[in-house]
């Protein structure tokens, strides 16, 4: 577990500054298997899962939704046959905040268990 997953993603109402390239390097290694990625010009983080079928998929999707609702942080699910990815970004910012980084530490630990 890292000590990320003992933050709350605190609501952003935008007008703060999306993370810089050294505060995302500080944070990247707290959650491993993520990667950052460049989506017509705004910076998010993306992981795959993998499964054995649809119906182990889609559980886990439930299961991000629930963290999601109450992290009040809501990620892109992408579900198909034994696999879902999942996208993070703050979108009001339209970019990194630390919540995208706390949101991505619990879904990480909820999977390996």
């Amino acid at each position: 577990m890292t000590e990320l997953t003992q933050f709350k993603c605190i609501p952003c109402q935008g007008g703060v500054p999306t993370l810089t390239d050294d505060e995302i390097g500080k944070l990247l290694p707290q959650v491993p298997g993520w990667k950052v990625v460049e989506v017509e010009g705004t910076k998010r983080l993306k992981r795959e899962f993998t499964f054995h079928d649809f119906v182990e998929a889609m559980g886990f999707s439930v299961k991000v939704g629930l963290i999601a609702e109450s992290e009040q942080h809501h990620p892109d699910l992408h579900v198909a046959w034994g696999k879902v990815g999942v996208e993070i970004w703050t979108h009001k910012i339209k970019g990194l905040h630390q919540n995208d980084f706390v949101l991505a530490a619990k879904i990480d630990e909820m999977a390996a268990r």
